[in-house]
């Protein structure tokens, strides 16, 4: 008979979730602080368009780059310490936005806010791995991967609010300082586990189905030999149509409304609120239809390339219909589609991190395919900018796009093939490791 989780199990799988969900939703409302802000920002500090976009990507190309040190930081300091400084260190570049009087210090706090949300999906992948058993994974990946689209979906109306009623420079201040309360309840009540007195039952009730590995720290031996492996490159390859297809939507649904679709900035807010609401039920979906495939006896790998790949290339249809049509309802109607099904993807994508990884190199997997995916989010408003420009259109930006994410898809279906094998004694021996290490 399979394991069963425990009631203390299912428990600290109930707080997890709930910490992982809210921490994401955090996340996502910082990282949008700017762009909402954005007119008054420019009045106050007399900058210009160009500078704003200069400030939107300073945070992304910090956020990519830091990455590939974060996964692996997790992986060495377990999620609840790097949960709990991630929360603290972006929360604190979140209140610096709020106190900042020139281009360069809001640059500087922007790659504050950049560096400390880069280790939270990674982390949070480590945290499937932990504690829950491989036939739940894609279904917790899914819920905390939807934080993201339910954080971009509560932004707009919050941040409105907070900005109307104390002012742009306080709604800085305000997030960041939730930020830290939260993150001070993280490291009191979340716990790795190591931290727990697990019992034989509950111990093979999560590691069930998973390749024997020791319990060594990950070294930079085993954080390099990732990089030897087709697995980790279709995965760095996948996520980055992915998330170029999220940013496309996320920089610019609301110009494409108002300058493609002619819709006023009321309804603008309104409409433009909608395909993230579906983004948050694929993102829940999408772990879902993972658990599921697991459950009727296809293998854990295959069961993330499925959705993930069928969810790109469905992604790039819709995007291209929504391109080409007159009609605004079926525009809104295949964007909305889009979203939903590259939500279905990423919760995909990320439980592939947590079968294909060995155990102690999970986040660290998970931070290299999140480095592709958000050097795909950087390129997106950038791209898009140069061919809306030089067009007047968004029809062939959206194409683009499309074209991006049927390449993405074919590199992720034919690269990824077996998981990655745990380090060998033998080969951490070479590597100049002791066993202890």
């Amino acid at each position: 008979m399979a394991p069963v989780a425990t009631p203390r199990v299912k428990r600290i799988q109930t707080i997890s979730l709930t910490l992982l969900v809210t921490a994401g939703v955090v996340n996502y409302v910082d990282r949008a602080t700017l762009a909402v802000a954005n007119p008054l920002i420019r009045q106050d500090l007399g900058l210009s368009i160009s500078d704003m976009g200069l400030l939107l990507s300073a945070f992304l190309w910090a956020y990519a780059f830091a990455q590939l040190p974060a996964g692996a930081l997790s992986d060495r300091l377990g999620p609840r310490l790097t949960l709990t400084l991630g929360l603290g260190c972006w929360s604190l570049g979140q209140m610096l936005g709020g106190v900042v009087t020139s281009f360069w210090q809001f640059v500087g706090a922007r790659i504050v806010l950049g560096v400390g949300e880069a280790p939270h999906f990674p982390t949070c992948a480590r945290v499937s791995r932990d504690w829950f058993n491989i036939r739940q994974r894609g279904t917790a990946t899914g819920i905390w991967n939807c934080a993201s689209s339910l954080g971009t979906f509560l932004a707009l109306p919050l941040l409105t609010f907070l900005m109307v009623t104390f002012g742009w420079r306080s709604m800085f201040v305000i997030m960041g300082a939730a930020g830290l309360v939260l993150a001070g309840i993280v490291y009191l009540v979340f716990r790795n586990p190591p931290e727990v007195d697990l019992t034989p039952a509950e111990r093979a009730f999560l590691e069930e189905g998973d390749a024997p590995n020791t319990d060594r720290r990950v070294t930079w031996h085993a954080w390099q030999r990732l990089f030897h492996y087709r697995t980790s490159w279709g995965m760095i390859m996948g996520y980055f149509g992915c998330i170029y297809m999220t940013w496309l939507y996320t920089a610019w649904l609301p110009s494409y409304l108002e300058i493609e679709r002619h819709f006023t900035l009321q309804k603008t807010g309104i409409i433009g609120a909608i395909p993230f609401a579906f983004g948050v039920l694929g993102g829940i979906l999408g772990g879902r239809i993972v658990d599921i495939l697991v459950r009727r006896g296809i293998d854990p790998i295959r069961s993330r390339k499925i959705p993930m790949v069928v969810g790109l290339l469905a992604t790039a249809a819709c995007t291209v219909v929504a391109a080409l049509t007159p009609s605004d309802t079926l525009a809104i109607a295949c964007i909305s589609a889009s979203l939903f099904l590259v939500y279905v993807s990423s919760s995909a994508a990320w439980a592939m991190a947590s079968v294909a990884a060995p155990a102690n190199c999970t986040a660290s997997l998970g931070s290299m395919q999140n480095f592709g995916g958000y050097i795909g989010g950087a390129l997106a408003p950038m791209i898009t900018g140069f061919i809306v420009g030089g067009t007047g259109q968004f029809s062939l930006a959206f194409i683009t796009g499309a074209a991006i994410a049927v390449v993405a898809a074919i590199g992720y279906w034919v690269l990824i093939q077996d998981p990655i094998a745990a380090e060998t004694p033998a080969e951490a021996f070479a590597a100049g490791l002791t066993p202890a290490e």
